[in-house]
């Protein structure tokens, strides 16, 4: 399978990137507006990845290109990039695509961060109104701190929490989610219950925020 991450060269991005191609036996294709800056996260990626001995194909492409070849889309972009994210890249997606993001929409005051969903009811939900209509859309992957996904050093006991409307597409990143060693998915349903699970990203950060020790909060349900 090949997974492009678009803006994969930004934090949630390189986190994804590196525990994919670690953990998993996939192609990465790292997707950027520009093509240089994918190469150059690439390099960076492979440099990392060769260090511990991990076997892997990283590519650099524009995110076009990338999403064109790609079997899993991943927008590994800020919130507000999401949806013209989407629409630049909707002629290379099809129906064989799935389409996954991770974005939360969230602003923040001196108190801390705040749920902050746009119109649409959530940003999964944004996503799924922006992309073409045979494009399964699948949210996954929000409630992960980057810095934890980044630090190879540091393993995981998190879950992940899955919502789309297409079962095939979440049962596919379900698997593929689950290949992250030490993470787990769990099915919540479909993309309605986005903005619930979008709404653990800020209450994450802020028990950060406001305890020491506990930097990189995750969430693991028992």
């Amino acid at each position: 399978m090949r997974i492009a991450l678009l803006g994969g060269t930004g934090d949630i991005g390189e986190g994804l990137a590196l525990r994919f191609a670690r953990d998993t036996d996939h192609e990465i294709l790292i997707g950027s507006r520009d093509p240089e800056k994918a190469r150059d996260a690439v390099a960076a990626y492979e440099d990392e990845l060769a260090d511990r001995g991990a076997e892997s194909t990283v590519k650099g492409f524009a995110n076009e290109m990338a999403a064109d070849r790609a079997d899993v889309v991943v927008l590994s972009v800020p919130p507000y990039y999401a949806g013209d994210t989407v629409e630049a890249v909707a002629d290379s997606l099809d129906e064989d695509t799935i389409l996954v993001t991770p974005a939360v929409g969230m602003q923040g005051d001196e108190d801390g961060l705040h749920y902050h969903p746009p119109g649409a009811g959530s940003v999964t939900e944004l996503v799924a109104q922006r992309a073409p209509d045979a494009v399964p859309v699948v949210g996954a992957f929000h409630n992960l701190a980057a810095d934890a996904l980044s630090d190879l050093d540091n393993d995981l006991d998190l879950d992940t929490l899955v919502v789309a409307d297409d079962e095939d597409a979440k049962e596919s990143v379900l698997a593929l989610a689950n290949e992250i060693e030490g993470l787990r998915a769990l099915d919540v349903g479909p993309l309605a219950n986005a903005a619930e699970v979008e709404s653990v990203t800020p209450l994450v950060i802020n028990i950060a925020k406001y305890n020491e020790d506990m930097h990189d909060v995750g969430v693991k349900w028992v």
